[in-house]
């Protein structure tokens, strides 16, 4: 175990470095069976952190995004969280002013994460195979630049499906609707 623990250490540490050494703009650090973002990256990054624009932390185990990820890489345009356990975004997501796209697909998340309503850039949201119920239709037809709602796999209610164009400005993607068996 302390050896696989070990391997899995190197790897981030590897792909941490190559982005540092490459002046890359983007860090990936998926599939790493990562419980948290290592405190140590920040430090590893810090020459670097403005130029990074996208991180995918996919297919890890992480529980929560800290405020300090999020302004620490201010400069996101793409955040790929996809594949983890995640419930909540911090308050500070709102500070990602760049941010056009954001993947939470495959997370456990109950409600609709409404700090993403207020970044002016977005314009991708993932929220596929989560357990979101309901959504603030109003604010997001606010975003002005919000082009496409993945919430496929989400157990939205009806009032949800009759949101179409051109009453919400963006696409909005849904499972379609199971059939209702008969007796």
């Amino acid at each position: 175990m302390h050896r696989r623990m070990g391997e899995a250490v190197a790897r981030v540490a590897r792909k941490v470095n190559d982005t540092v050494e490459n002046k890359a703009d983007s860090l990936d650090l998926a599939n790493c069976k990562l419980m948290t973002f290592p405190v140590g990256i920040y430090k590893a990054m810090r020459s670097v952190t403005e130029g990074i624009h996208r991180i995918s932390l996919a297919n890890n185990e992480l529980k929560s995004i800290t405020g300090r990820f999020v302004t620490t890489f201010s400069q996101l345009t793409e955040l790929n969280l996809a594949g983890n356990y995640l419930h909540r975004l911090p308050e500070e997501i709102t500070s990602l002013l760049h941010l056009r796209a954001i993947d939470l697909s495959r997370n456990r998340f109950r409600r609709f994460p409404e700090p993403l309503a207020t970044i002016p850039a977005l314009e991708t949201i993932d929220l596929e195979e989560n357990e979101i119920a309901e959504v603030p239709m109003d604010k997001l037809a606010s975003m002005a630049l919000l082009r496409s709602l993945n919430l496929r796999a989400n157990p939205v209610g009806p009032e949800v499906r009759l949101l179409v164009r051109p009453l919400v400005p963006f696409d909005l993607l849904l499972s379609p609707e199971e059939p209702i068996p008969k007796a």
